[in-house]
């Protein structure tokens, strides 16, 4: 059968460009679809914009430390609508490289949306086109639970357009994006809560990880409350919100900002059309080669729900276009090792084990470990402490996991994944020169393990 497309990609975040760019450059006639955002999440509403206003909220502090340092600063003034326009302007630049990355490579580009008629068919603009093969790239969408009043939060997609900070804001979930955003609207001044229904947020991180940032959080005045939820949200009659707890409390706020996780895009994507399966937590089945069980169409990224990074998608993305149009490049995805880093303020880098999971897996473990001042902040009156930490296996000396919590940690951890991929052993770490004064140098300088 002739077919229109060799390969059609419904959705242009980073997965799905990346493999329609390079099956276009493995010879493959390529269209790709998209009804939203040229960039998809990662871009418009997601680890782009969010390290902007990070960026923005940490100013707060260096205007502050600067005096310990000679310098005398006048009154600072924050402007949000001034972040944000220029944001906005940084994202409509990303999204016309991304629109020229595709059509210099030679794709079809079609901005509108696309729904499945069957296993080699899509329907666009009222226009039936076929494919050998489909890639289903269409990411993830906030996800608010169905709560009284639910339609007074907002979630990420909409923090990002806000036309005024809010003075007051609960955060309302325990995952990276509910501190992130803790720490974004309390570094730009408003007054931040952040509530949890679970005993700590960041459920997965190591401990000690967990532990240091709820500390470093605290001594911010981000207010944390663990073991709460909410049993409603109602709007009072001067636009602020009240919100009940389940437990019977009422607090007062002028934003509710929900990060409590992200479903999978599928909607009027047409999978009834076809033999398309999702798992229990409902995400597209696939296998390793990210083929669902309708066999001519594949889906990557956040769609799939293994692992939910950018970087992550990418490497899906440039997997499933060698494995169609140049085999002889393929290299399936290695999932060990990923490095993340957590844009709270601090940040959180880690890559490998938590102590916790290595002891999970059945590995006898040496941690090591420290915290300290770091020495930009000797000249100042901040008490922010940094976070270092090292889990080793103790039978064959092999590094299972680095943690950091502290300025630039997103920086220094990628340079340690490089180690962690290569097998490096403590002894290996031990024998490394440590650049100095600096904070990476703790983890060549760790010479005693401690009690876990």
């Amino acid at each position: 059968m002739t077919y229109d497309f060799d390969l059609f990609v419904i959705g242009a975040g980073s997965g799905g460009v990346r493999a329609a760019r390079f099956a276009a450059g493995f010879g493959a006639r390529v269209a790709v679809a998209e009804s939203r955002y040229l960039g998809g999440t990662c871009v418009n509403v997601g680890c782009v914009p969010k390290k902007l206003l990070v960026y923005g909220a940490h100013f707060s502090e260096d205007f502050e430390q600067a005096e310990g340092f000679g310098w005398s600063l006048g009154q600072a003034n924050f402007d949000w609508a001034t972040l944000i326009a220029n944001k906005d302007r940084e994202i409509q630049r990303l999204n016309g490289i991304y629109h020229d990355l595709l059509v210099n490579s030679g794709v079809t580009l079609m901005e509108s949306h696309a729904r499945l008629l069957d296993a080699h068919s899509v329907e666009v603009d009222g226009k039936r086109i076929t494919a050998k093969h489909i890639l289903l790239a269409t990411g993830g969408w906030p996800h608010i639970p169905e709560l009284p009043g639910r339609e007074h939060a907002i979630s990420s997609n909409e923090a990002f357009f806000l036309k005024t900070l809010p003075k007051r804001v609960l955060v309302i979930g325990g995952g990276y994006i509910a501190v992130e955003f803790a720490s974004i609207f309390n570094g730009l001044g408003a007054q931040t809560s952040l509530l949890y229904r679970g005993e700590l947020f960041l459920r997965g991180f190591d401990g000690a990880v967990r532990e240091h940032l709820q500390d470093e959080l605290s001594k911010r005045g981000v207010v944390l409350q663990f073991n709460t939820d909410l049993e409603r949200i109602d709007k009072q009659a001067d636009g602020s919100l009240q919100v009940t707890t389940k437990d019977g409390r009422v607090l007062h706020t002028d934003c509710v900002f929900y990060a409590t996780g992200r479903r999978p895009m599928l909607d009027n994507l047409g999978l009834e059309n076809t033999g398309v399966k999702l798992d229990k937590r409902g995400f597209i089945q696939v296998d390793e080669q990210y083929q669902s069980s309708e066999p001519s169409i594949l889906a990557i990224g956040d769609v799939i729900g293994r692992v939910q990074l950018t970087p992550v998608a990418l490497a899906e993305g440039m997997a499933v276009a060698r494995r169609l149009f140049k085999p002889e490049a393929y290299r399936p995805v290695n999932y060990e090792h990923i490095p993340t880093a957590v844009f709270s303020l601090p940040t959180i880098g880690t890559v490998g084990l938590s102590e916790e999971q290595a002891k999970a897996d059945g590995h006898r473990v040496s941690v090591y470990e420290s915290r300290f001042r770091p020495m930009k902040l000797t000249l100042t009156d901040s008490q922010e402490r940094t976070l270092i930490k090292l889990v080793v296996d103790a039978d064959n000396d092999r590094v299972l996991g680095c943690h950091i919590v502290g300025p630039e940690a997103g920086e220094i951890i990628q340079g340690l994944a490089i180690a962690l991929q290569a097998g490096a052993t403590k002894q290996m770490f031990d024998d490394t020169m440590g650049v100095h004064p600096t904070t990476a140098e703790e983890f060549v300088t760790l010479r005693t393990p401690v009690a876990s």
